[in-house]
C-alpha cells in the first residue's frame, strides 16, 4: 500500500478547501494510515493533529442505523412494522399538498421508511411540532417527547413514494428508546460505543469536550452572507468565498435532553474510525466484540430504493449510488465514475465528516473536517477514488 495520493489530497484540501482535516484508514482490522493536515484553529495557527473532537452532524446516522439494526436482529422490530406500533401519535398522518391543503395519508409510516428516508418528513426543526416540544419540555427537548410532538406536523409527501432527506433517523432514535427502555445516548453507549472502545464519543458537549473540539467554520460562498445547515450538504463546489468561524456547538442539538440520531454525535477521528472498521469486518469490532451479524451488514448496504424513489436521490456526490438502511451504497460504476467496489457504503456530515466502508476488502475509512458547507460534491467522489488508488487489493 502506498498512501502518497491520499496524503497529497489531504494537503490540497487543507490548503484550498477547508482549514484542516484528518483521516484514519483501516484494512483487515489494522490501522494502515493516519494523517492530519492544516489547522484546527486558523486564528491561532494551531496545527490539526487528529486528536481533536468534532461535530460530525449527519455522519451520526451511520451509528444510529447500526443501533436500530441491532433491534432488527433481535426480533424487537420489523422493517414492515408501522411506526404507530411504537409511537401511537403517528397513527393518523396528513400530507401537505403544494397548495397548502391537507389530505389524509393513505399509507402508514413504517420502520423501513425511517431507515430509508421515505417517510415523508422534512428537516424543518422550527416547525410547529418542534415549537410545541420546546414549550412542553421547558426547552429540554427530550428525544421521545419531541418526536411525539413532531407527529402533529404534516408530511411533505405520501409515505413510501419518494426519498426525502429528513428527521427520519431522529424518529428512529425515538423508536430505539421505546423498544429498549433506555435513553438513546445510553443505548448507544452500552451497545455501540463501549463494545467498540469508543470512549471519546458523546451526544452532548461539556466544558471538557469544548476545550478539545476543533474550531468550527462555515464556508460562505462569495456574494452570500449565510447558508442553511441542512442545505449545506447539497451546495456546489465553488471555491470563491471565505471561512467564517462559528461557535463550537451544533445547532441541531435542540436541547440538553435531545439525542439526535441523525446529527448529534461529537467524536474523534480515532473513535469513529473504529465503527467503520467494525462494519468493514462484517460487524466484528477491533475489540473482538460483535455489534452486527454479517447478514445485517449486507442488508444495510443493499439498495432499497425503487427506480421512482431514486429520481429524488439526486445529489451530485451520490451519482451511481442507491440507499440502503440509512447509508448510500455504490450500485453503478458507469453512473458514479468511481473506481471503488460495488457495495461500498457510507454517509457524510454537514461539516465534512465522511464514512467509507467496503466489507469485500475489509476497508474502513473515517475522514473529517470541521467546515459547514463542505462542498461534498467536490471532495467526496475524489476522496473515494484516492483511497482506492492507495490500496494493493
Amino acid at each position: 500500500m502506498d498512501f502518497t495520493n491520499l496524503k497529497k489530497f489531504m494537503d490540497f484540501m487543507a490548503a484550498e478547501r477547508t482549514p484542516g482535516n484528518a483521516v484514519e484508514v483501516y484494512q483487515g482490522g489494522t490501522l494502515v494510515f493516519r494523517y492530519a493536515s492544516g489547522y484546527s484553529d486558523l486564528a491561532a495557527k494551531k496545527l490539526m493533529t487528529g486528536e481533536e473532537m468534532f461535530n460530525i452532524y449527519s455522519c451520526s446516522k451511520v451509528a444510529a442505523v447500526t443501533a436500530a439494526t441491532q433491534l432488527l436482529e433481535q426480533g424487537k422490530i420489523l422493517l414492515n412494522d408501522p411506526l404507530y406500533d411504537y409511537i401511537p401519535e403517528f397513527r393518523e398522518m396528513y400530507v401537505k399538498k403544494e397548495d397548502g391543503t391537507l389530505t389524509k395519508a393513505k399509507n402508514p409510516i413504517t420502520i423501513n421508511h425511517l431507515f430509508t428516508m421515505t417517510a415523508g418528513f422534512t428537516y424543518d426543526m422550527d416547525s410547529k411540532g418542534f415549537q410545541l416540544a420546546k414549550k412542553v419540555t421547558n426547552g429540554k427537548m427530550d428525544t421521545l417527547t419531541t418526536i411525539r410532538c413532531a407527529a402533529t406536523d404534516p408530511l411533505a409527501f405520501e409515505p413510501g413514494t419518494r426519498w426525502g432527506y429528513s428527521i427520519c433517523h431522529d424518529v428512529l432514535a425515538a423508536v430505539v428508546e421505546v423498544v429498549s427502555g433506555q435513553k438513546f445516548r445510553d443505548y448507544m453507549k452500552d451497545h455501540i460505543f463501549a463494545p467498540l472502545d469508543m470512549g471519546d464519543t458523546v451526544y452532548h458537549h461539556t466544558e471538557e469536550t469544548l476545550k478539545r473540539t476543533a474550531a468550527q467554520y462555515a464556508f460562505v460562498p462569495a456574494g452570500s452572507e449565510e447558508f442553511d445547515i441542512v442545505e449545506a450538504q447539497k451546495y456546489g463546489s465553488g471555491n470563491e468565498g471565505m471561512f467564517k468561524e462559528l461557535k463550537k456547538e451544533a445547532d441541531c442539538i435542540l436541547g440538553e435532553e435531545y439525542d439526535s440520531g441523525g446529527g448529534g454525535i461529537i467524536t474523534t477521528v480515532s473513535d469513529y474510525a473504529k465503527l467503520t472498521a467494525a462494519l468493514a469486518n462484517y460487524g466484528l469490532g477491533l475489540t473482538g466484540e460483535r455489534i452486527l451479524s454479517p447478514y445485517s451488514v449486507n442488508l444495510m448496504r443493499t439498495n432499497r430504493l425503487s427506480e421512482e424513489q431514486l429520481k429524488y436521490f439526486d445529489w451530485k456526490q451520490l451519482a451511481g449510488c442507491g440507499y440502503g438502511l440509512g447509508v448510500r451504497t455504490h450500485i453503478d460504476k458507469i453512473k458514479s465514475g468511481q473506481i471503488g467496489s460495488l457495495g461500498e457504503f457510507g454517509w457524510g456530515g454537514a461539516a465534512g465528516s465522511t464514512v467509507m466502508v467496503d466489507p469485500e476488502i475489509n476497508l474502513g475509512v473515517f475522514y473529517v473536517q470541521h467546515t459547514l458547507n463542505p462542498r461534498e460534491e467536490y471532495y467526496q467522489p475524489r476522496l473515494r477514488n484516492v483511497v482506492y488508488s492507495c490500496l494493493d487489493k
